[in-house]
């Protein structure tokens, strides 16, 4: 079994650990923003260890769409690499747990038609969009 290996971000770190060890009852929303995330168990692309991240909550059916927007920096999150090497998460979403299998969101129609939706369950993605020197990877996770 792989180690897990905390997130070095605080505010990250104790997220997961308020969400997790309350067994998704606690941490299930964003700070002060009162809005709903996940938690998102996948595999570092270069330890092999396990990591997870606190991610908005953005529905597309029985589907998840992950959003490597990073608040609009210039560079992705780590977990965007760890994602496009291995396909295989977890995904909390308060008591339930789900195993799941992603893809990159690629095709420009269904982009648009997804990035409607983040923008919808979290309006500061339009805002980080603008900024973002880059374009911001989009992922859907699938039931495995």
């Amino acid at each position: 079994m792989a180690e897990y290996i905390p997130s070095p971000a605080d505010w990250v770190r104790e997220q997961v650990e308020l969400y997790e060890g309350s067994g998704g009852t606690e941490g299930t929303t964003l700070r002060d923003t009162g809005l709903p995330v996940i938690i998102v168990t996948n595999t570092g692309n270069r330890t092999g260890a396990i990591r997870k991240t606190p991610l908005m909550r953005v529905k597309d059916g029985d589907n998840y769409v992950l959003v490597g927007s990073r608040g609009g920096a210039p560079t992705n999150p780590q977990w965007v690499y760890n994602l496009r090497s291995n396909a295989e998460v977890e995904i909390r979403d308060e008591t339930e747990v789900y195993d799941m299998r992603v893809h990159e969101v690629d095709d420009a129609d269904e982009r648009a038609r997804i990035w409607e939706l983040c923008v919808a369950a979290f309006p500061p993605y339009a805002e980080y969009r603008e900024r973002a020197p880059r374009t911001i990877p989009v992922f859907v996770a699938e039931p495995a």
